[in-house]
């Protein structure tokens, strides 16, 4: 018997793109697409694009965040470290608990940013590995 979801899909939150040339990628999508700059996160190697109501976020390869996520991206190496889905409403412990009674290892509960600011995210991974965050809605 499949359990009850816990929460609806509202849209999609940001994507995470890992680049190798952030100045280049961020002025194809600023100038070619219309993308404006939301944030910079220089220590992290991470610079958050608007993008309508969503983000896209450009990760250096070798920033902090980029060299996670092994080589640039290539045949051996992948270019998106994550997508992520709004949900609502957002009961973390409900959450965790329907993903792990459908066979997914939900991580913890954590405050993050994205499109609309700083609110509770989880991170899950499908079963080929690309790694899925459900975000809440943001804080007060």
């Amino acid at each position: 018997m499949t359990e009850t979801r816990p929460f609806q899909l509202n849209h999609l939150d940001h994507v995470v793109l890992r680049v190798r040339d952030v100045d280049a990628v961020q002025r194809f999508y600023c100038d070619t697409l219309g993308c404006t700059v939301e944030k910079v996160q220089n220590d992290l190697g991470l610079v958050q694009l608007r993008a309508g109501t969503a983000l896209i976020d450009l990760v250096d390869v070798a920033g902090k965040i980029g060299r996670t996520g092994g080589a640039a991206p290539g045949a051996e190496g992948r270019n998106m470290d994550h997508l992520c889905l709004r949900v609502a409403p957002f009961d973390g412990a409900a959450i965790q608990d329907y993903l792990r009674s459908q066979g997914a290892e939900p991580g913890d509960v954590s405050r993050r940013y994205g499109a609309d600011g700083y609110g509770p995210s989880i991170y899950l991974a499908d079963p080929e590995g690309n790694v899925v965050e459900l975000k809440g809605p943001p804080e007060g």
